[in-house]
This record gives structure tokens, C-alpha cells and sequence, in this order.
């Protein structure tokens, strides 16, 4: 019974070793039959196949990236109001032009009032000391009045000067001219005026209002110093240098083309491995506003690369290949790494093959991949 038992497991392990050897020898599954391929003379004429080198070029390959329009923090002006109030009125919308000095609103609150008052009062009694420090200045030299009163004198005189010199400090912040403040022209009423020239960005208030002085009503855009902010990839770091010139444009409008040069290059790489670079405008830009999208094309330095023709080059699973020609005379394929599409030719960005020696298929590599697919298909 033993002896049945060993003969049984032994009939079966052979069966298993053939079943695996016969699955390993399956035509179709190994390398060299699903990379290579073979064709008489006849065939590569019929197929249009030439043979040849790639051909080394020095060139600028365009580097492409994406980014948006934005501005430096000098052309960006958030305006708040120092002393809080009420928004009495105002007209401005997103996307007004605007020039330097002009009315964004009116602000009111007797807050104002007080300032201005506060302020013609203790100009009025710096007059008085002043007139009283000049009297005992004159009785001191006199020896008519005592140190002590001329003393008390100056030190009221200057720290008057003090509060009026503070007050008019305030007034100037408001935007009240104190040199021309009188009883007369105490105004509840306070203008907002624009510091720059450019355009409305936001409008944050509304009429009736109360604003803190940490609240912003308004953010104002020049848009004379906009710029470009592009994001290279980490791997690209290496060719972008300052100086470089640049296309830019909006992909909704392509066909309107702007120039640009690199202006600064960042040394951090953020969480999606991308490095921001800055780039100024050159020549009109008026169209462009500040968060808008834009992709551009860099020019990089000159960079030798072997070129193929487009027809050397075949797609396939998602991947590029080129197909070698070994010295037995097949077609072996060989995924390769390439750049943009150069006046027709492809450059071949892979460099674990010796591109000046190698030959390799440059016409006719899509009715090789063809025979490859069928040759699987059959088997």
C-alpha cells in the first residue's frame, strides 16, 4: 500500500514539472519573439523601411510650463481706514480704473470732529505759551522774574509743542491738510483717496458700514507692474536661468502671444516637487489681469541631442519607441525618453545608447510595429 502511495505522488510531480515546462515554452511569451522582428529585403522595400543614424544637432528645446499673472506686493495696495467710521458713500466697482488722489469714498464719525477740534484748541494754547515763555524769557534776563517760573514756562511751552505736533500727525493720517484747519472748516466728513494709479481688485464695504481701522475696504492693482509666475518641475530646475526669454499666452486665447524674460528663479521646491519662477513682461500687456491663467514656453540653452524624424518613432501602450537595427540584421524595439517636436524632428532624451553609432529604423516603424502586433496575434 505504501509503495502505491510513493508511485501515485511521484506519476504526479512529473506531471506538474511537464505542465510548468510546457507553460514556460509557450510560443509568443519570450522577449526576443515579442522585440524583435525580421523581414526580407522584398518586405522592407514594400513597407517604405529606411535604415540610418540619428543625427547630432545642437538645439534649444522649449521648455513648457504653466503659471498665472500676478503682481509684486509694491502694486498691491489694500486700503483701510486708520480711524474706523462709518462708509457714508461710495461708487467704486471691481474693475474701475482709478488715478492717484481720486474719491474711492466719504468716511464720517465725530471721531473726526473731536480730532480736529482737539487739535485748534491746543494750536490756539501753544500760542498762548509761547507768548508766556517769551515774556519770562525776557523777565529772566532782567533778573525780574524768578528761574523757577521761567523754567515751568519753557516746559509747558514745549510739551504743548509736542500734542500740537502729535495732533497734526493724526490730522495727516486722516487726510486733513492742518496748516489750512480752521473753526471754519471742521468737517464730520473724511475722503478715501486712491494712492496709486490702476484699477479696482476687490471692494470689501458696503454704504452705512462701520469699519474697524483693521478692516480693508478696497484692494487697488497697478497693472503697469504686473508679472508672469511659472511653475517649473524639479527635473527642469537645471535650464531655467535668469535672463532667459520666454512666450507666454492664454490658453483660451493662444493665437496672442506675449514676451517675457526671467527675472528671478526660487530656491524652493514646494510640495508638488515644482520650483516658481518670475518672469517681466516685455512690451503690451494691458489685456492681462492679475490671476489669470497663462502657459508659456521657455527657451533654454542650447543642448546637443540626437534628432530622428517623426516616422522613427511609434506609440505604443502609452509609451515611445524606436526600433534598432542589431547586427544580425533584425528590428529590435527599444522604448525610449523624447523632447518636443523640433522642425519635424524628434529628439531622443535618453542617453544609455550610443546614438552615433547605433542604427536604427528612421521611415517605416509603424509597419514594423504592425508586423510585431500581428506576429503575436498569430501565435
Amino acid at each position: 500500500m505504501k509503495n502505491i502511495f510513493y508511485i501515485a505522488m511521484a506519476v504526479f510531480a512529473l506531471q506538474a514539472c511537464k505542465n510548468a515546462d510546457e507553460k514556460e515554452t509557450v510560443p509568443g511569451e519570450t522577449e526576443s519573439s515579442t522585440a524583435e522582428v525580421v523581414l526580407s529585403e522584398k518586405a522592407k522595400a514594400n513597407a517604405g523601411i529606411t535604415v540610418g543614424l540619428a543625427k547630432l544637432e545642437n538645439i534649444q528645446i522649449p521648455l513648457k510650463v504653466n503659471g498665472m499673472v500676478d503682481v509684486p506686493p509694491e502694486s498691491l495696495v489694500s486700503i483701510s481706514f486708520p480711524f474706523g467710521g462709518f462708509l457714508k458713500s461710495t461708487d467704486m466697482l471691481p474693475g474701475r480704473k482709478v488715478s492717484k488722489g481720486e474719491v474711492l469714498g466719504i468716511m464720517e464719525d465725530q471721531s473726526y470732529v473731536q480730532l480736529q477740534q482737539d487739535f485748534l484748541v491746543a494750536q490756539s494754547r501753544l500760542g498762548l505759551l509761547k507768548s508766556d515763555y517769551q515774556r519770562q524769557s525776557e523777565l529772566r534776563e532782567g533778573d525780574a522774574s524768578s528761574r523757577k517760573a521761567f523754567e515751568s514756562a519753557k516746559a509747558e511751552y514745549e510739551m504743548q509743542q509736542v500734542v500740537v505736533k502729535g495732533l497734526s500727525e493724526k490730522l495727516k493720517i486722516l487726510g486733513i491738510a492742518p496748516d489750512g484747519l480752521n473753526v471754519d472748516k471742521i468737517s464730520r466728513s473724511v475722503p478715501i483717496r486712491s494712492p496709486i494709479n490702476g484699477f479696482v481688485k476687490a471692494v470689501y464695504v458696503n454704504v452705512g458700514k462701520f469699519v474697524n481701522p483693521s478692516d480693508v475696504l478696497f484692494e487697488i492693482v497697478d497693472p503697469d507692474h504686473i508679472h508672469g509666475s511659472l511653475v517649473v518641475f524639479e527635473k527642469d530646475q537645471h535650464l531655467v536661468k535668469t535672463g532667459q526669454l520666454l512666450t507666454l499666452f492664454n490658453p483660451s486665447r493662444p493665437e496672442k502671444k506675449y514676451k517675457g524674460e526671467v527675472i528671478l528663479v526660487s530656491r524652493n521646491v514646494d510640495s508638488s516637487r515644482g520650483i516658481t519662477i518670475h518672469c517681466h513682461f516685455l512690451g503690451e500687456h494691458s489685456d492681462l489681469i492679475p490671476g489669470m491663467y497663462v502657459s508659456a514656453e521657455l527657451f533654454t540653452n542650447e543642448v546637443q541631442f540626437p534628432l530622428v524624424p517623426e516616422s522613427a518613432v511609434v506609440r505604443h501602450d502609452g509609451k515611445n519607441f524606436v526600433f534598432l537595427v542589431n547586427q544580425d540584421g533584425k528590428f529590435r524595439m527599444r522604448e525610449v525618453m523624447i523632447g518636443e517636436n523640433w522642425n519635424g524632428m524628434v529628439p531622443l532624451t535618453s542617453n544609455d545608447v550610443d546614438w552615433a553609432s547605433q542604427q536604427l529604423v528612421l521611415t517605416g516603424a509603424y509597419s514594423l510595429l504592425g508586423k510585431l502586433n500581428n506576429a503575436g496575434e498569430e501565435e
